[in-house]
């Protein structure tokens, strides 16, 4: 078996519950090298869950998860050691306040890659540069706005050398405006080749960017396929009705 087409992350029937709330019910999902998967569906759907499964913030209650070789669902598997190589982006930034946007991003390197000052410097001007906020690098997050602050994130979690990166709703948060700013770092990592899982609503990147869109409700992948099968030939009702009802949204509101 070639390696080049082994993926680099397997997920065999997660099951999730909160309380008495089920919220995934049995998710399978593969996703190969340098693939961008989107993650649509209505809110409550489990998607922000199965994220925050994969870098195990909300571990599993059953099933199993592969990240390459390892699986990181196996007793003993140090969450932190799996979360270094998986990059996680929040809606909400999650920068600290107290630190520049180039503090924000070296605090990662010193603390947990062990780089020295020097290094974690130079790396994250790399990064800052990267996002096209070489210029912002001595701001304070008040100082930033809401796109630049989530570049800023996306900076972070790209100076911990990521082998994937998980993006939740990255631009909810986000005036319209500055949607398109983050949605162009996002396309230019996929370009470079950087495997990552989004959550998103952005349907017209879900169409440019992704390689396979999955559609989930109700805690389990209803369809999943090419953003044309997807937009163009949904099989199931439920998908077509879904992705009508964001799109007149999208032209509602433009």
């Amino acid at each position: 078996m070639s390696t080049a087409t082994a993926p680099i992350l397997r997920i065999e029937n997660i099951h999730k519950s909160f309380g008495e709330t089920r919220v995934l019910t049995g998710i399978s999902l593969t996703v190969q090298p340098q693939e961008v998967v989107v993650l649509v569906g209505p809110s409550g759907s489990g998607k922000s869950t199965l994220l925050r499964c994969i870098n195990l913030l909300s571990p599993p209650d059953s099933g199993r998860i592969w990240l390459e070789e390892q699986e990181i669902t196996a007793p003993g598997v140090n969450p932190d050691k799996v979360r270094q190589r998986i990059g996680m982006v929040f809606q909400d930034f999650n920068l600290f306040n107290h630190l520049t946007a180039l503090g924000n991003v070296m605090i990662g390197l010193t603390k947990v890659r062990k780089m020295s000052k020097k290094e974690a410097h130079d790396l994250a001007m790399f990064e800052l540069e990267r996002v096209g906020l070489v210029d912002r690098a001595h701001h304070y997050p008040a100082q930033l706005s809401g796109g630049q602050k989530q570049r800023v994130a996306i900076a972070r979690a790209l100076g911990m050398d990521p082998h994937m990166m998980l993006f939740d709703e990255p631009t909810s948060a986000l005036d319209p405006e500055l949607t398109g700013e983050v949605l162009e770092v996002m396309q230019q990592l996929a370009r470079e080749g950087m495997t990552m899982i989004v959550v998103s609503h952005e349907m017209g990147f879900a169409r440019q960017v992704a390689s396979r869109v999955v559609f989930m409700e109700g805690g389990v992948v209803v369809e999943e396929g090419t953003p044309t099968q997807m937009f163009e030939q949904p099989v199931h009702e439920r998908t077509r009705v879904f992705l009508r009802k964001i799109a007149d949204m999208d032209s509602g509101g433009r």
